[in-house]
């Protein structure tokens, strides 16, 4: 991965196909340590506690995600305009509301009442003792994790979009 020079290009964002996937991977892995983290918060019995850390660390972990992939607000704020729509029409294209965005607690709650199905069931298994802990730290770590790998592949896919642009230039 090079950083280019032009103003008008991006910083920081793959290069090559194979870059884009060594970037995924190292996004998924992201993803699955902070899924993990975010089960064993959810493993905790009083409730709420581990929707207000999902909640931050998930803003955070997307923030992480935009920034691995040069898809920052502020890094396609410095692409060229023609290139910036390409970003935010393959973004939309993906389902990646996320990708490019400041990234609020408000938005990531409205992502996560996407699943707001899982997340009760999450709260009510709590109610049971160990077994509920457990089944809540599952449900946690599935959630977590399948929200994380959509925004991944959500950023992977724009910045195929975007290198795909640059090879027709």
């Amino acid at each position: 991965m090079v950083e280019l020079a032009q103003a008008s290009e991006w910083t920081l964002v793959p290069d090559t196909p194979r870059d884009v996937e060594a970037l995924r991977e190292k996004a998924r892995a992201l993803v699955r340590r902070k899924a993990t983290y975010a089960a064993g918060m959810a493993a905790i019995p009083i409730p709420g506690v581990d929707i207000a850390t999902d909640i931050g660390m998930f803003a955070k972990l997307v923030d992480e995600i935009n920034k691995l992939f040069g898809l920052t607000e502020e890094q396609i704020a410095k692409l060229d305009p023609s290139y910036r729509v390409i970003a935010y029409e393959a973004a939309m294209g993906a389902g990646g509301m996320m990708v490019g965005r400041a990234i609020t607690k408000r938005l990531v709650t409205a992502v996560l009442k996407r699943v707001a199905a899982k997340l009760a069931a999450k709260q009510a298994a709590k109610i049971v003792p160990l077994a509920g802990q457990i089944t809540a730290a599952a449900i946690g770590f599935t959630v977590f994790r399948k929200m994380g790998y959509q925004h991944v592949d959500a950023c992977a896919k724009v910045a195929q979009e975007l290198l795909a642009a640059k090879a027709k230039r």
